[in-house]
Formats: structure tokens, sequence, C-alpha cells
């Protein structure tokens, strides 16, 4: 009832969760682009920025005529009288040098660059420009920051019917396949939906509480991280509270006794989570400073779901919730999974070598890894009308027409410029290797700015451009006259500051958080020493998902590159989600070893019983996350591989064989000082008191222990 009034008030009054795809938004104010940007506004506050560009050519490829030019300085005249929301002003633009092409240049209000009303005015402006070219010989299709905008946003819609479509189905199916019951595998599907209405109302408060930036990308990744972590903590608490009623715990005390059992697993994993989540805030790039709250909070309100929402619902239904299935009533052999705790208790330097060099060999394709940063284009499929105008616009004039640089040259002394030095500036500028051409543009009223307009070789987002405006902006500032200060501005130099800003990041966010992870790791086990080891391999495992990662997508797929942002992202769901199983293993190998086994003897252990509810919480994480494929960009299909690839060999290859017998190797000493392993009273037989039943006879004996209490 708590949970389903929390659900009512907070989705009735939370916000809007607004949404930003400004580039330059994410970036702060003492980054040199950002810096440029505000000088413009002030020096410049009537310049002409295009935010949209209509491209036209001739319906049959030919060059543009008279007639036609003068078609589209006509269509130029009546789109600027139709005095559409956010648009300032409309001109014709320069003709292509081969004839082919001309172009609409459409200003909007800068104030609100990236926000949704310039996507719906980009809707409106596509819409008319179509019409007004209706029985002419044209062809026109509409690009730049707002088309890009808009189709990202269609994108992004459709992206995510499909990954919430694919979530719910793998669920579903996958439930249905372990369990055999219909009402467990809807059950978590309805629990967990409920736990996102508050968890995205809870978002739309922080977000607006905080002024945080938000991005459409943000909701597609919150989705599967519900849907996929709240999927997870289910299954381990439900195989747990099988394992109360095969013991013969009545249904009631058998939550109890599941929720005390697997719950401090729970809450650790989440706890890993949640601060590697937060660990974001230290980041220099709004995306990943929304993202990074956005995610813990998502996860903490799981977190208690799983602690409350859904032992009570279960209590509730109780064993029915098994129907009509009867296989629960009886333990499995768990074939399978006892060979390979046999396999891990008898060679465990032979299996901790060959899980190690296969985390070793993929982890050599990190060597090749290349960023690239033009969050337009990875954000949707190369085939929406944005893309292909910026497409035709590269091969069509300079690549980097669509979105030059601009120098900006001030006096510090408030004195106006010497004019006579901008010849000598403007070479200096045009000399530069990548540059197409330099000009001087523009001169403020007072004389004390001047825009110099460089024009590169290279479309704004590739390393080509990021690497020549860093040259630019070298010689912008060392040929700089006397008494004057140059700033750099312009898409090219945003991408060249998210660059440095995500190596800052690299630096900061990822020691950040390994070590609070470790921290939480140590507080679990009451160990200072199976922490660096357990955080070590969960460092191969990023390495091996980003060199798989390169591999496929740089050499196999011919990328120029991986987005920016996703070995960020990538660390923080491989290296927080990925110790979900190491806790969970690590936890059942600590259970084992209290029951009086050797360290040999409880990794194999660990494995038999532990290894089903791994596999399935795998399996189903990495599929969920595989959906993102579906969103049809290279973003979400970059991301969606690599965080899938990465909670898989955190499954199947760390938790199941890496851990187990790196553990069994250290023996006791893992522990120190603890000593978490050792049994608090010694054992009553080889099988007495083990946290799972075992088989046979022995089963009935030893199912409660002398205080009446289940195991």
């Amino acid at each position: 009832m708590a949970w389903l009034i929390a659900a009512v008030a907070i989705v009735a009054t939370a916000p809007s969760l607004p949404s930003n795809s400004d580039e330059s938004s994410f970036l702060p104010k003492s980054y040199e682009s950002i810096k440029a940007a505000e000088l413009q506004e002030k020096a410049f506050p009537s310049a002409f920025t295009p935010s949209a560009i209509a491209l036209y050519q001739r319906t049959d490829g030919g060059k543009l005529t008279a007639s036609d030019q003068q078609d589209v300085a006509r269509i130029a005249s009546e789109l600027g009288a139709k005095h559409i929301d956010q648009v300032q002003k409309v001109v014709p633009g320069q003709p292509s040098k081969d004839g082919r092409y001309a172009l609409i240049l459409v200003q909007m209000d800068s104030k609100n660059a990236g926000q949704p009303k310039q996507s719906d005015a980009a809707k409106v402006l596509r819409d008319d420009v179509k019409e007004l070219a209706k029985g002419t010989h044209l062809d026109v299709k509409l690009g730049g920051s707002a088309a890009q905008a808009l189709d990202q946003q269609d994108s992004s819609t459709r992206g995510q019917a499909l990954i919430g479509i694919g979530t719910f189905v793998i669920i579903l199916v996958t439930l249905l396949i372990i369990f055999r019951a219909p009402i467990l595998a809807v059950l978590p599907l309805i629990l967990i939906g409920l736990v996102s209405a508050i968890a995205n109302g809870l978002i739309a408060y922080a977000t607006k509480l905080f002024d945080l930036q938000a991005n459409s990308s943000i909701s597609s990744i919150l989705i599967v991280v519900l849907f996929g972590v709240g999927t997870d903590y289910f299954l381990f608490l439900m195989f747990r509270y099988r394992e109360r009623l095969r013991a013969g715990d009545e249904p009631k005390q058998a939550m109890v006794n599941a929720v005390a059992r697997v719950g401090e697993a729970i809450a650790s994993a989440a706890g890993a989570v949640i601060i590697a989540f937060l660990a974001l805030v230290l980041s220099t790039l709004g995306f990943l400073k929304q993202m990074g709250p956005a995610l813990a909070i998502a996860v903490a309100a799981t977190l208690v779901a799983g602690l409350t929402l859904i032992p009570a619902v279960v209590s509730l239904i109780g064993p029915k919730v098994f129907w009509p299935s009867k296989s629960w009533q009886r333990e499995p052999e768990n074939a399978r999974f006892a060979a390979l705790g046999r396999g891990v208790r008898r060679r465990p330097a032979l299996t901790a070598l060959a899980s190690g060099l296969v985390l070793i060999a993929l982890s050599l394709g990190t060597f090749g890894y290349n960023a690239t940063f033009d969050l337009a284009s990875g954000s949707m499929p190369k085939t929406k009308e944005s893309m292909v105008v910026q497409d035709e616009m590269q091969k069509a004039y300079s690549a980097g027409a669509a979105a030059p640089t601009d120098v900006y040259l001030s006096s510090t002394d408030g004195k106006p410029l010497d004019k006579t030095a901008f010849d000598a500036y403007t070479r200096k500028l045009g000399a530069v290797d990548g540059v197409a051409s330099a000009r001087m543009t523009q001169l403020n009223k007072a004389g004390t700015t001047a825009d110099f307009t460089v024009t590169l070789k290279y479309e704004a987002s590739t390393d080509k451009a990021i690497d020549a405006v860093a040259e630019v902006r070298d010689v912008a500032h060392s040929n700089a006259p006397d008494g004057t200060e140059a700033l750099v501005g312009g898409m090219s130099s945003i991408y060249k500051d998210i660059d440095t800003a995500v190596n800052h990041d690299y630096r900061t966010v990822f020691p950040v958080a390994a070590v609070l992870i470790m921290v939480i790791l140590g507080l679990l086990l009451r160990s200072v020493v199976a922490p660096w080891y357990l955080i070590a391999s969960v460092g191969l495992g990023f390495g091996a998902t980003l060199g798989a990662t390169v591999w496929i997508f740089q050499e196999g797929q011919g990328h120029s590159g991986l987005m920016f942002m996703l070995p960020v992202i990538m660390y923080l769901f491989v290296v927080a989600i990925g110790t979900d199983y190491n806790i969970l293993m690590i936890a059942r190998l600590r259970e084992e070893a209290r029951e009086g086994r050797d360290p040999r003897e409880a990794a194999g252990m660990a494995l038999r019983y532990a290894g089903p509810t791994v596999a399935a919480a795998g399996f189903i994480l990495a599929a969920t996350f595989a959906t993102m494929m579906l969103a049809g960009n290279s973003l979400l299909t970059e991301m969606g591989f690599a965080v899938s690839f990465g909670i898989a060999i955190a499954a199947f290859v760390m938790a199941m064989f890496f851990t187990p017998s790196l553990t069994a190797l250290i023996g006791h000493a893992a522990w120190w000082p603890g000593h978490g392993d050792r049994a608090a009273e010694p054992a009553v037989a080889t099988g007495a008191l083990s946290a799972e039943p075992v088989s046979g006879a022995s089963q009935e004996t030893v199912a409660h222990d002398a205080s009446g209490r289940g195991r």
C-alpha cells in the first residue's frame, strides 16, 4: 500500500523531464569554446549562426539554372515572411562550386539552442520548405543543428519503444523457461514498472531541483537499467526463497530467511552500482553529470523495492507464485554446475590461468581505441534527413563549411583594435595545416572585438578537424597582437574541449569509482585482501569488453572510432553491475567456508549453488542491454553491445571461474584480517548447516539448526 500511495503521489506531482541536445551545454564555462560563445553573445548579439540549413538541388541532379536560383531566393523570402516561432532570420546561402547545390540559412534564437521548441520549429520549417518547393524542379532537405535535434528525438522515441518491447519479451520468456510459472514471469515486470514510474518522477524532481542537464538517450538507458537490475535482484531473492521452501520453511518464514541470507549481497551489489554512478558527478560533462544521479536514483529505488516491495508481494501470494510448476518442491541435481564446481575445486590454478588469459587477450584490442565526437550522427541512423544533408554538404562544399570555426580577437585594455594587423593575422590562421580558408568577417561597434571565420577542410567532429582546431588555437594565441586576447569557438572547438573533459574524467571518475567499490567490498567481506583481486578482475573485464568492442566496430565494421562517452559508461556499467555477480559468488563462497569446508571445496560448492543464479541473472541483464542495439543508431548499438558483452564476461568468466578459482588458490589469506570464512563452531558433518539443502535423506535431518530457525 505504501508503494502504491508513493507511486500515485510522485507520478501525479513530478515535473516533466527536460531534454537538451546542445553539445556546448555539456561543458562548464571554464572551457575556451564556451568563453568564445559567451563573447560572441556580447560582441555580436545579432551575429548570423544558422540553426537550420535547407539544401536544394535539381530533381534531375543537374546544375541549377537561373530560374532555379530565383526559386530559391523566392522561397527564402516567403519563408522569412511566415514569422515561424524561434526563427529570427532567413537568408539565401552561397551556391556550391559545382553549381549543383544551393542553400537557405535559418537563424534561430541562440538562447534556446538545443531546446525542444527549436525542434518544433525545425518540424514546421521542414514542412514549409517542401511545400514552397512544389511546382519547381527543386528537391529540398532540411539539416543543421535544429533539424538534427528533431531527427534525434524521433529516432530516440522509436528506439525507446523497441528497447522497451525487447526488454519485456526477453525477461518474460527467460523467466518462463527458468521457473515455468507465468505469475513469476509477469510479476517482476509489473513491480519494476511501478518502481520505474516512481524513479522517473524522482529523477525529474532531482533534475529540476539541482538544475541538471538532460538528454533523450538517458530514457533509453533508464529502461534497461531499471528492468535489467531489478530482474537481477528479483532472481537473487526468488532463488533463495525457493531454496528455503525446499528446506521445509513455512512460506512467510522462508521469505524472512531468504531476505536475511541474500539481502546483504543485494544491498552491497546495489551500493556498488549506486556509488559508481554517483562518481559521475565528478565528471566535467553535463551529460554524464545528469546520467550519474539519474541512474543512482533508479538503482536506489530498485534496491528498496527488492528488499520491501518484492518480498511483501511474494509473501502475500505464497508458494502459488510457482504455479503450475511443481519443480520448486524438489532440489535439482544442478549437474552441469556441480561438474563446473568440481573442476574449479580440483584445478583452481588452471582455471584462473585460462580465464585470466581470455580476459588479457581480449584486452589487447584497447590499444586500437579511437574516440568520435559527433553525437548527432551517433544518435540516429545515417538515413535520417539531417544526416543526408550533412553528408551531401561535405561533398558539395568544404567539409567544415557547415560548422565553421570562429577566432575572436579582443582588446584587453578596452581600446579599439589596430586594423592594420588583421591581414597578417588572417594569413597566419589561413596557413594552418587543415584550414581551407580564413577571413575577417566582422568587427563589433566599439571596434574592440574582431571575428575571423576559419573554415576547416574537415567535418567538425572528425579527428582531423579536432587536431586542426588545436593548432588554430596555438597560432591564434601565439600570434595575437600585443594588448589583445584570442578565443577560438565553433563546433570543432567544442569537440576539442569535450575530448579534454573526457580525458579528465578518465583520470578522476575511474579511480574514485574503483576505490569506493573496493570500500564496499571490504565492508561486506570484512577483508582488505579480497577487494584488491576482485576489483582487478573487474578491471580486466572492462579491458576485455573495450577491446572486443574496438575489434568489432572499428576493425570489423570500419567505424572511424567509438563514441567518446562509451568507455566511461562501459566502465561504470561493467565495473559496477559486473561486481554484482562477484559479490553474489564471493558471499556464497564465504557462506560455504563458514560451514567448515576448506577453500577449494567452498569454491566448488559456491559455483554449484550460486552458479545457476549468476547464469540466469547474467543472461537476462546481458540480453536486456543487447536490446539497445535495436535502436538503429551507432551510439546505442555500440553501448548495447559493449555493456551486454561486459556483463556476459562478468557473469560467465569472472564470477564463475576467475573469482572462485583465485579465492580457492589464495585460501584463508583472502579473508585477512577478518577471517570471515572461518566456521563459528565445528560443522556437524560435511553437508551440515549448509546454506543450501543437500540431496537425499540428509536434507530433512539438517533442515533446521539447534535454534529451530531455517538454515
